[in-house]
């Protein structure tokens, strides 16, 4: 199995590109590490080797998943989560414990947080919403990578009107918080939110727009109309 990554790897190297390096990292405030890979390539890269690997054991792929986390390039990272998004269909309870670790002890940027908390933790909650307790319990952490993780998690749910008790608890624990990429993550999940229920998350805008980061709320009024986003943003 130890062989399926180092084909990987070597895969990533030889589809290495300075300038998709160079730029990438653009992106990101931390220090990141970057093959430097285009994001289509290292899709598909994932998705040529998943193949085999695909009949092998829940534990087994999560075991392979862990590898590619633990190299700390983002390229792996992606992989990794696209990996253990392909095998939601064999998701059980115990299984939030993996992916809690996996936040905790690997996400170290915001696209490697976003990429595995759209889909595969997303679609875990869908399958388990027991688990919303322990996500919100996230949003208390002093990570900063957790605290956003238990707003991006239920993105792809906002998206199909779920949660939305769920998501003012968590936008509630988040509302003052002074990072900006906490902010950004929870003014994104209340924007997706009110693709479906405009109504409630304007009236919690409206509600708390007084003590809301400014970051926070333009990002949850962006996809509103014009009459309601400057009510939003009047002083």
């Amino acid at each position: 199995m130890d062989n399926v990554i180092n084909k990987i790897r070597q895969e990533l190297k030889k589809n290495t590109d300075e300038k998709t390096k160079k730029s990438g990292k653009n992106f990101f405030k931390e220090k990141i590490k970057l093959y430097g890979v285009k994001t289509a390539i290292v899709s598909n890269i994932g998705k040529q080797y998943f193949k085999n690997i695909q009949n092998e054991k829940k534990a087994e792929i999560f075991g392979l998943c862990e590898k590619l986390w633990q190299s700390g390039y983002m390229e792996e990272s992606f992989i990794a989560c696209n990996w253990s998004y392909f095998i939601r269909k064999d998701y059980e309870k115990k299984d939030f414990s993996v992916f809690e670790r996996w936040v905790s002890s690997y996400v170290s940027n915001w696209a490697s947080c976003d990429t595995l908390c759209n889909h595969t933790i997303g679609a875990f909650l869908e399958m388990y919403p027991e688990s919303l307790e322990k996500l919100k319990k996230w949003s208390k952490s002093k990570n900063r990578w957790i605290k956003r993780a238990s707003a991006v998690s239920l993105i792809v749910p906002a998206k199909k009107g779920k949660f939305l008790k769920d998501i003012f608890e968590i936008s509630d624990s988040l509302l003052l918080d002074q990072d900006d990429l906490v902010q950004k993550g929870y003014g994104w999940m209340l924007k997706v939110a009110s693709q479906t229920h405009q109504k409630e998350v304007f009236d919690y805008i409206l509600k708390n727009r007084k003590i809301m980061p400014r970051t926070a709320l333009r990002y949850a009024i962006e996809k509103m109309p014009k009459e309601l986003k400057a009510k939003a943003m009047a002083k």
